[in-house]
């Protein structure tokens, strides 16, 4: 007798008690989706940059002479980035206005100029996200159009379009849905060109190298 008991009371209080969570249920919280980034983006990017420009003369007597370069920079970009869990690939292409240039004076009382007067690079990107924070690294080819000056009493002037390659590292923050800031690091080698140069001037190759730091704001779209 005293099991049939026990059953009946328990299913007695059961009876009882499911009201009760019936009428206040058990809320489970949600957690809020993290910032998807994947998309396409317009944006543009500012910054400074600095380094050297190697001009060997090539005909006559032999000599070299390194004008340092800086300045600073403003242009655009576009991109292309898909998520994969935490994992963000993607593409991206910039194009900036520079007034990087520097000059050098020879021992002859020569003035040696190099001045870029703009660059860009289409890359590929990679990076790591932590919900609106993105850390990558990017990569690809590099192309400027970069002069070569130079004044002894005459003066000369020639401009070639350097390709070469690029790489760097960068940080981006989703302020909100659409809009992104960032700050980004670059290392450029634009490779060699040779100019033909008129007399009394020489024939010279220029190997221009650059290091830029920048910020950006994105539009995601």
């Amino acid at each position: 007798m005293r099991p049939r008991l026990t059953l009946a009371s328990a299913g007695f209080l059961i009876a009882l008690a499911a009201p009760a969570f019936a009428a206040d249920p058990i809320v489970v919280p949600m957690t809020e989706p993290g910032f998807d980034w994947t998309g396409y983006y317009a944006g543009m990017q500012a910054g400074y940059g600095w380094g050297q420009s190697d001009i060997s003369v090539t005909e006559g007597a032999p000599f070299s002479i390194k004008p340092d370069i800086d300045g600073g920079f403003v242009g655009g970009h576009v991109a292309g980035l898909w998520q994969f869990d935490q994992a963000v690939l993607g593409a991206e292409a910039e194009l900036n206005y520079s007034a990087i240039d520097g000059t050098a004076a020879s021992g002859l009382g020569s003035t040696f100029r190099t001045d870029i007067k703009w660059f860009g690079s289409v890359n590929a990107k990679a990076g790591f996200a932590m919900d609106r924070v993105l850390v990558y690294g990017v990569g690809g080819v590099a192309f400027a159009g970069i002069e070569t000056s130079q004044v002894a009493g005459a003066s000369f002037a020639g401009t070639r379009t350097n390709v070469g390659w690029t790489v760097g590292a960068g940080v981006d923050y989703a302020l909100t849905d659409k809009f992104i800031v960032g700050a980004q690091y670059r290392y450029y080698d634009f490779g060699s060109e040779h100019y033909d140069v008129a007399e009394p001037f020489n024939d010279r190759d220029q190997n221009v190298k650059l290091n830029t730091v920048g910020i950006n704001l994105n539009y995601k779209f």
